[in-house]
């Protein structure tokens, strides 16, 4: 045993077996002992005995593992070639697109007729959705020149629609005509877009020369939607007379009026002051079992008896529509926030905001822009500026709406410093301004008696872009005239209008300068 080395043992097996000698070698030894031999064998034949001895049993988990081991590096290693092949082609994806978009935005004639579908797509989406009608026409005209292009109407209601709300009949009509040359499938969903065109711009002429070629188009037959739109035109220009004909020709074609149309009707009574009227065809919703108030009806009512002043009668309509199964919404909240306060209620506003904040009615931006235009008109400017900083701490983006109340609320306190100071944050913010914020600018700083100022605001204007209207110019003149000033400053102010009412306008008329009054005291409006 000492004479073998430890180099010796690591190729040697101990093997622990029994000797079967025959007992009279020993004499008187019955038993069988084991006895510890020590073998000297080949290495190779040693790593084999390892090998068979792991395999047979105690090395097979060790192995496993290893195998699994590799396989996992294997698979990383292809899943990461992948990724790269992955990246590289979504990488020039992505430069293809945004040197299509680039391609889109140049103002210059436009080759290429091989461009990506999706792109062209979503450039037209964005222009649509933002009614950027110019771009979207010149997307339009591009998507057209593409190989891959089919004419789809889909896409031709959408822009005729667009055109509508943009007040661009002529050019609806024009897209019109040429789905009819494309072969395009013509039902009443593009007659009807086109009838809301004409509608929106007041031409009720042809809007209802189309609604007569419709009732003798086969499969063009104006529907419930069709009678709908035209009624809420008509109701935008006070055109009453008109509505009560198209309610009557529904009755006489068998088409019922649904929710949306008593909606529209008892909204624009309302804001109208025609109560009687809203009640008459509330009153006949309720007769009409196929048509049930929901939340609609419930905000347009509420909101056209607290709007005019009628506290208690809201009040009651608000109990009885509660009652009937309606929960009221956040707009529910907002239209009481916004009546109690013009009504110089503000116990009862402050129970309704404490009442949203205990049954978890979240605050909206309509929501802030109601609190602020309230505080705002109480002349309370401490707890106006703490709604727009805990509005900011909840990462609300104030919107135009809010920088209007902000104004007026300075221009009644005199603050012209503040009025200053409102007018830096929107420069450095992305808000689009329109005239009716400028209009409030020019009334705030006639208040605080400052005509330079004032006058500067049309500056102002021409660099966002913005056109002055009726309001602009009455507003300023009234403030020359109130402090003593009736020179050439005024008479220039009363050219400049005069040369506004005769010129025909695009986007203005009678009911764009109510509705900019309208929105220039109403902070909010609900759709």
């Amino acid at each position: 045993m000492d004479a073998l080395s430890t180099s010796s043992i690591s190729h040697a097996h101990c093997l622990s077996y029994s000797l079967p000698f025959p007992s009279s070698t020993f004499g008187a030894c019955q038993k069988k002992r084991p006895v510890l031999a020590i073998v000297r064998m080949p290495a190779a034949y040693g790593a084999s005995a390892e090998s068979k001895h792991e395999r047979s049993g105690g090395g097979s988990n060790g192995d496993r593992k290893r195998d699994k081991e590799r396989e996992m590096e294997a698979w990383e290693r292809k899943d990461e070639v992948n990724r790269k092949i992955a990246s590289q082609k979504a990488i020039s994806v992505i430069l293809r697109r945004e040197a299509i978009k680039a391609i889109i935005e140049k103002k210059g004639p436009i080759n290429s007729r091989k461009l990506l579908p999706r792109t062209v797509l979503e450039a037209l989406h964005d222009r649509i959705t933002a009614l950027r009608w110019e771009s979207a026409l010149k997307v339009f005209d591009l998507l057209r020149e593409q190989l891959w292009y089919k004419p789809n109407p889909g896409i031709y209601i959408k822009l005729i629609v667009m055109l509508g709300k943009c007040k661009q009949p002529i050019r609806a009509h024009a897209l019109f005509q040429n789905m009819s040359d494309e072969r395009c499938i013509i039902n009443h969903e593009s007659y009807t877009a086109l009838v809301s065109a004409y509608g929106r711009s007041g031409l009720f002429d042809k809007a209802f020369f189309l609604l007569e070629n419709m009732k003798i188009t086969d499969g063009c037959h104006p529907d419930v939607q069709t009678y709908s739109i035209l009624i809420k035109s008509c109701l935008r220009y006070f055109k009453f007379d008109e509505v009560q004909f198209l309610m009557l020709d529904m009755k006489n074609l068998g088409i019922k009026p649904n929710t949306v149309t008593y909606n529209t009707l008892i909204d624009a009574y309302g804001k109208a002051g025609r109560f009687a009227e809203m009640e008459s065809v509330l009153m006949e919703m309720l007769g009409n079992h196929d048509c049930k108030p929901d939340i609609w009806t419930m905000n347009a009512t509420l909101r056209a008896f607290g709007g005019s002043g009628q506290i208690e009668m809201m009040e009651k309509c608000y109990d009885k529509f509660k009652g009937s199964g309606i929960s009221p919404d956040s707009k529910t909240f907002n239209i009481l926030i916004d009546c109690y306060g013009k009504a110089r209620k503000y116990k009862k506003m402050s129970a309704v905001m404490e009442y949203m904040q205990k049954y978890y009615f979240s605050w909206t931006l309509v929501t802030y822009n109601v609190v602020i235009d309230a505080f705002g008109r109480a002349r309370d400017l401490k707890k106006m500026e703490y709604i727009f900083r805990l509005m900011k701490s909840e990462r609300m983006k104030p919107n135009r709406v809010t920088f209007c109340s902000l104004i007026r609320a300075y221009g009644r306190a005199e603050a012209v410093d503040k009025i200053k100071a409102v007018l830096r944050y929107v420069e450095n913010s992305d808000v689009m301004l329109d005239t009716v914020f400028f209009n409030c600018l020019v009334d705030a700083y006639g208040r605080a008696g400052c005509l330079s100022e004032m006058r500067e605001v049309l500056e102002l204007m021409q660099k966002r872009g913005c056109r002055p209207d009726k309001i602009t110019y009455s507003t300023m003149i009234k403030y020359y005239l109130s402090r003593g000033i009736n020179d050439q400053r005024v008479q220039d102010l009363q050219d400049i209008s005069q040369e506004e009412a005769r010129s025909p306008k695009k986007l203005t008329d009678k009911l764009h300068f109510e509705q900019g009054a309208e929105e220039a005291v109403t902070p909010f409006c609900f759709s």
